[in-house]
C-alpha cells in the first residue's frame, strides 16, 4: 500500500512538472494578450450570438490555435534559443522536453484549435488557420532568419485573432475587423523593436537580423515612434466604426497620447530605461484598448 502511494505521488509530481513545462512553451502572457484581441473583436460585433457558450468556444479555439503555433515556433527556434542568454533556460534548449514531444503537442493543440474554429464557422476557421500559417511558416520558418522585415508578416499573424473574433460575431469580414487587425499589425513594431533594442546583443549572437542591427538604433527609434502614431490612429478609426461611447473614446485618446509621448521621448532621448518603459506600456496600451472596446459596446 505504501509503495503504491509513493508511486502515485511520483507520477503526479512528474505529470505536474510536465504540465508546467508545456505551459511555459505556450508563452501564456503573449497568448493571453492575443486572445484578448480576439475576444474584443467578437464583442465589438454587438451580435445576437453573444452567448457565454459561443464566447467560451471562441476563447478555447483561439487559445489552442495560438498556443499550438507558439509551441511549433519554439521547436523550430530551439537552436536560436540555445544561443541567447535570455532564452537558454526554456524547456527545449534545456532538454526538459523532447523535440518529438513538443512537435506532437504543437500539432495537437493547433489541429484541435483550428478544427474547433471551423466547426463554429468555416470563415472563422479560415481566418484562424491563416494566422497560424503566417506565424509558423511565413514568419518563423521562412523569413525570421533572413530579414528584419519578417516582423511585418508576424504582425499580420498577430492581427488575425482580432479579425477572427469579429468574423465569428458578424459572419463576414468587414472594414472594422480589418482595421482592428491593422491596429495590432502596426503595434507589433513597437512591441518587437523595443524588445530587439533591449536584447540587441542576444539577437546578434543568435544570428537573427533585427532593425537595430540592420538600420541602427536611430532609424529603429523613428520607426517605433511612427508605428505608435499609426497604431493610435488605427485604433481610433476602429473604435469610431464600432461606435463606442464618447466617454470610452476619450479614455482611448488619453491612452494613445501616453503611448505617443513615450515613443517620441524614446526617439529623441533614447535610453535603456525609456526603451523598456515603452515596451511595457505598449503591451498595456493594447490590452487596455481592447478592454475599452469591450466596455464601450456593453
Amino acid at each position: 500500500m505504501a509503495y503504491s502511494k509513493t508511486v502515485n505521488q511520483s507520477t503526479m509530481k512528474t505529470l505536474t512538472m510536465k504540465i508546467r513545462l508545456y505551459w511555459q512553451m505556450t508563452k501564456s502572457l503573449q497568448t493571453g494578450l492575443l486572445l484578448s484581441t480576439g475576444l474584443a473583436g467578437y464583442m465589438s460585433a454587438r451580435c445576437p450570438v453573444q452567448t457565454w457558450q459561443t464566447l467560451l468556444a471562441l476563447a478555447g479555439s483561439l487559445f489552442l490555435a495560438i498556443s499550438g503555433s507558439t509551441v511549433l515556433n519554439m521547436v523550430y527556434d530551439r537552436d536560436i534559443d540555445a544561443r541567447m542568454p535570455r532564452t537558454q533556460k526554456r524547456p527545449l534548449p534545456m532538454g526538459q522536453v523532447r523535440v518529438v514531444e513538443a512537435i506532437t503537442l504543437g500539432v495537437v493543440l493547433s489541429a484541435i484549435g483550428i478544427g474547433w474554429a471551423a466547426i463554429l464557422s468555416p470563415l472563422y476557421g479560415l481566418v484562424v488557420f491563416t494566422g497560424l500559417f503566417f506565424d509558423v511558416f511565413i514568419y518563423t520558418i521562412w523569413l525570421k532568419r533572413r530579414t528584419p522585415w519578417s516582423i511585418v508578416w508576424g504582425g499580420i499573424a498577430g492581427g488575425m485573432p482580432a479579425l477572427a473574433g469579429r468574423v465569428l460575431g458578424l459572419g463576414m469580414i468587414d472594414w472594422v475587423g480589418m482595421m482592428l487587425a491593422v491596429a495590432v499589425l502596426l503595434w507589433i513594431p513597437t512591441h518587437i523593436m523595443t524588445f530587439s533594442l533591449r536584447y540587441r546583443e542576444d539577437y546578434a549572437k543568435a544570428g537573427v537580423p533585427t532593425f537595430p542591427s540592420a538600420y541602427g538604433e536611430r532609424i529603429t527609434s523613428i520607426i517605433i515612434a511612427l508605428s505608435s502614431i499609426a497604431t493610435a490612429i488605427a485604433m481610433a478609426i476602429a473604435a469610431y466604426g464600432i461606435g463606442i461611447t464618447w466617454g470610452y473614446m476619450r479614455l482611448l485618446i488619453i491612452l494613445s497620447c501616453g503611448l505617443l509621448a513615450i515613443a517620441i521621448r524614446s526617439m529623441l532621448r533614447p535610453s535603456f530605461k525609456m526603451n523598456f518603459g515603452l515596451f511595457k506600456f505598449a503591451s498595456l496600451y493594447m490590452l487596455s484598448s481592447m478592454l475599452l472596446v469591450v466596455l464601450g459596446v456593453l
